[in-house]
């Protein structure tokens, strides 16, 4: 088949042109054997040749009967760096530009750029992002001997068969890969360079991890294209749960990487007798369980990328969302032994059809397991052990647009006590009004311990809607199209929800299972004024007085993080104001001209202490 049916840019016409040899991908049977290096390879080596360093191997590529599993040779390479965007072009943003990193004009290592894929064996594939029916055509150019970070590519946003390539098709976009420029202009750095142009948006990846680029990258390209047409792409997942009386509840879960939103797709964690295990003192050792005999049914319907746009609306008084990917990149850090999580164990050990692992340790013509994570050194696992799943293949798969009856934020937290003061104070759940619900996304925390990406355990941001550090363009452009989305949908109830610690007690993700057990059985997260406290700290909201989960009460320390003896009132309030230091330098950013007029007011509501009556008045729930 000929290239030039996909109608391609004149810059990718004159790569295509000149290359010694062109792979059209049509499916992802082919890029799978591309990945292996051919259809009868089971192992393959990732190399470059760089100058002045000689062969450079990026990654391993092994065939094993679910897939194939790839491990990159370098510990860096196996996490996103937070920082790798940066901006090419002169149109509006408040991200770092090329040029301000680099000290050179981004054309130039465009060009450069352009004239080492014109020497090298290509792959190409078509697919169209975001929207099914509204989204951006979108090419995708790689060496071939990438197939796997190809194939990736594919499974995440889709691929257009080859006989689906209509005559109308336009790209908008074009996804250029070339890893060996980490090597030869950016110090061995992952750099993905986004760059807006008038007719086509252009984006660089100079690594070979997906997250930056095949995930991640997209992600900015629906953001832009959101920006310009006043929708928004929620960082999410969303679960419709069923509970065991046919009860219906969809909760939209949000946050920063690491914030809990695969594990809202999870089925709870068991302890080898069934009980859950709701948490353990780090000081008296004193472990509680929850025994809860059947739990809800899960309809997943997305894992991290959600579309809010336009014509899925419906007009009710809720958000309503649709998945902007067609597989699912998920990480299994905590699963870290067989039997700790049976249904996704199953799924990817015997999947109807090839997977791929990233950081998983496995062997030719073996099976991957996602328990096998690869070592970073001796001893020390990688944080980042993921399996590309396509969502056909997920059972209970949700395909349409959903309503939001809940809209939850999570935060990873530290341990908190008397002698070690943090922000770990958040209780089980919290009920916020919507419009300290807005600020929460605003300054996006990253958490504790965060696993998905290079970074310290410092309280660090991930800005609005915690999808900033995908975004290219301004800040408070996100922010007026977030306050539009919890102006209309006033239906929709908000929560804050901690993983990982609350006070003295390690709980990991058991906090947000264990709220949605307990928001699908109540139907709803309306409480009456007695069921509930107003926190101590003001941007926690309101929390609850007493938990209930199917006969088991719910001791109040995890409700409220004050009264556990191990943390108290004065340990608490040292954590409060960390968290509002944390919010008054994050917000400040936020206070430019063209703000919506009510969005400075919440800010100023907050910069200026205000109460829950406060942030009430501002956006009133209906």
């Amino acid at each position: 088949m000929d290239w030039r049916v996909f109608n391609p840019p004149l810059s990718v016409n004159e790569i295509l042109a000149q290359s010694p040899r062109v792979l059209i991908a049509g499916s992802t049977e082919e890029l799978l054997d591309l990945a292996c290096g051919g259809h009868d390879n089971g192992l393959f080596e990732v190399a470059y040749d760089v100058p002045g360093k000689g062969l450079v191997v990026e990654a391993t590529v092994v065939r094993v009967r679910n897939g194939i599993s790839v491990n990159y040779t370098e510990p860096y390479m196996r996490r996103r760096d937070p920082d790798c965007l940066v901006v090419g072009d002169d149109l509006p943003t408040d991200k770092e530009r090329f040029r301000n990193r680099f000290g050179m004009d981004f054309a130039v290592v465009r060009q450069e750029t352009f004239d080492w894929l014109k020497k090298q064996d290509l792959a190409i594939f078509a697919f169209k992002a975001g929207h099914p029916e509204n989204g951006l055509d979108t090419l995708v150019i790689a060496p071939a001997n990438a197939g796997f970070f190809a194939l990736g590519l594919a499974y995440l946003q889709g691929i257009l068969p080859l006989d689906q390539i209509q005559n109308d098709f336009n790209p908008k976009a074009v996804i250029y890969t070339a890893p060996i420029f980490r090597h030869t202009h950016f110090g061995g750095k992952q750099v993905v360079v986004h760059n807006r142009l008038p007719d086509c948006y252009e984006m660089f990846s100079y690594n070979l991890y997906p997250g930056p680029s095949a995930k991640k990258g997209v992600y900015g390209m629906l953001i832009d294209l959101g920006e310009r047409e006043n929708w928004v792409t929620a960082h999410c997942s969303t679960v419709q749960v069923i509970t065991p009386y046919d009860n219906v509840v969809t909760i939209m879960h949000e946050g920063a990487s690491g914030g809990g939103k695969s594990e809202m797709l999870e089925q709870p964690h068991r302890e080898p007798d069934g009980r859950m295990r709701l948490g353990e003192n780090i000081i008296t050792g004193e472990v509680r369980h929850l025994v809860l005999p059947r739990t809800c049914e899960l309809h997943p319907v997305v894992d991290d990328m959600a579309l809010c746009h336009p014509t899925i609306q419906n007009g009710n008084g809720k958000l309503n969302v649709m998945d902007a990917e067609n597989a699912w990149f998920v990480r299994v850090n905590h699963i870290n032994s067989y039997g700790t999580d049976p249904y996704l164990e199953k799924l990817t050990a015997q999947p109807a059809e090839p997977l791929l692992f990233l950081n998983i340790d496995a062997v030719l013509n073996g099976r991957a397991l996602i328990w096998e994570h690869t070592q970073d050194e001796p001893g020390k696992p990688c944080p980042n052990p993921r399996v590309v799943v396509p969502r056909r293949i997920i059972p209970n798969i949700v395909n349409e647009p959903v309503e939001v009856d809940v809209r939850s934020f999570g935060v990873r937290t530290p341990p908190c006590t008397k002698e070690q003061p943090s922000y770990g104070i958040i209780g089980l759940f919290h009920i916020l009004p919507p419009a300290l619900a807005w600020l929460w996304r605003l300054v996006a925390p990253r958490g504790y311990d965060n696993p998905s990406i290079v970074d310290t355990d410092s309280l660090s941001s991930e800005g609005v809607g915690s999808y900033w550090p995908f975004a290219t363009g301004r800040r408070v452009t996100q922010a007026n199209l977030l306050l539009d989305q919890f102006m209309k949908y006033r239906r929709t109830r908000h929560i804050l929800i901690p993983n990982q610690y609350i006070g003295a007690w390690k709980v990991g993700f058991m906090p947000q299972w264990i709220a949605r057990e307990y928001l699908a059985r109540r139907g709803s997260a309306r409480f009456k004024s007695d069921q509930l406290r107003q926190s101590r700290c003001v941007l926690l909201g309101y929390s609850l007085h007493q938990l209930h989960v199917e006969g088991s009460l719910i001791a109040r320390w995890f409700l409220q993080v004050n009264t556990q003896p191990e943390v108290g009132d004065a340990a608490y309030d040292q954590g409060a104001e960390i968290l509002y230091g944390f919010f008054r330098n994050q917000l400040g950013a936020f206070l430019e001209n063209d703000l919506n007029p009510l969005g400075r007011k919440i800010i100023e509501c907050c910069l200026d202490g205000g109460s829950l009556t406060d942030y009430e008045s501002l956006i009133p729930a209906d």
